[in-house]
């Protein structure tokens, strides 16, 4: 059983495991929320969940951003160690074999946008308000913003929002791919929630099978992303769990899956 500490806990519903983050007055990602995360998905790794829901505890934010009293207090090896143990917290979150939702209310700054996009799929509620403001500060996003922003939103959305350090609003991120879902501000967990239990009613090996095929479609030219298409439901099919999913079409019963 991984430690919890006060600025990151979690608790487990079935298959759900919730991550809340707790460091007031803006849950910066310093290295007390990052050793958290770790900590966290150690118990992901140990529990091993079908969904993991990541929210806040402080009303009206998610997170504002790393560490910036932190960061003007270390030197350049320092920095880097630093940078490197949130961009390999945020690296294992986009990794891990199970499903990650964001629930987002009020501000997503910085690191906190980094790690929202490093789960799978994001639920805002409607006053959240999202942006990458490092150009401001004089640096860019280094926890994996300035190559997740352009998968989610495309080249010149991203552009945009990194090159003005802008805020986008609920709304537009919706229209734009940054958001998946929009709920009424303070519903964005209860969302989540929902969310989660739509993905725990399917086949585990079937949606990580779709994570990575829509993955290889930002990195494959098209006709070797089909070649590997093929290849996942050709796995599914011999090992996954489509003969579960397929019996429990044919007997009109839902299926039985782990």
């Amino acid at each position: 059983m991984s430690v919890q500490n006060p600025a990151v806990s979690w608790t487990t519903d079935g298959p759900v495991l919730h991550i809340m983050l707790n460091r007031p007055p803006a849950n910066a990602l310093g290295p007390v929320i990052v050793d958290g995360l770790h900590s966290a998905l150690d118990e992901a790794d140990a529990s091993a969940p079908k969904v993991l829901i990541l929210s806040s505890e402080l009303p009206g934010l998610f997170a504002a951003g790393a560490d910036i009293k932190h960061m003007t207090t270390v030197d350049a090896a320092s920095f880097r160690a630093y940078g490197d143990t949130l961009r390999s917290g945020l690296d294992r979150l986009a990794a891990h074999p199970a499903l990650s939702i964001a629930a987002i209310e009020g501000l997503a700054l910085g690191g906190g946008l980094e790690l929202a996009m490093a789960c799978t799929l994001r639920v805002a509620g409607a006053e959240a308000k999202l942006g990458l403001p490092e150009v401001k500060l004089g640096l860019i996003p280094g926890a994996g913003g300035t190559q997740r922003l352009p998968r989610l939103v495309g080249r010149g959305a991203a552009l945009d929002i990194m090159l003005t350090g802008r805020q986008v609003e609920g709304t537009e991120a919706l229209r734009i791919g940054l958001v998946d879902r929009l709920v009424p501000a303070g519903a964005a967990l209860s969302a989540a929630r929902d969310l989660a239990g739509e993905l725990c009613a399917a086949s585990a090996p079937a949606q990580q099978a779709v994570v990575r095929t829509v993955d290889a479609a930002f990195d494959l030219p098209l006709a070797a992303g089909l070649r590997y298409e093929v290849e996942q439901i050709q796995a599914l099919f011999e090992l996954g769990e489509a003969a579960e999913g397929l019996r429990a079409f044919v007997d009109k019963r839902p299926p039985n899956f782990a």
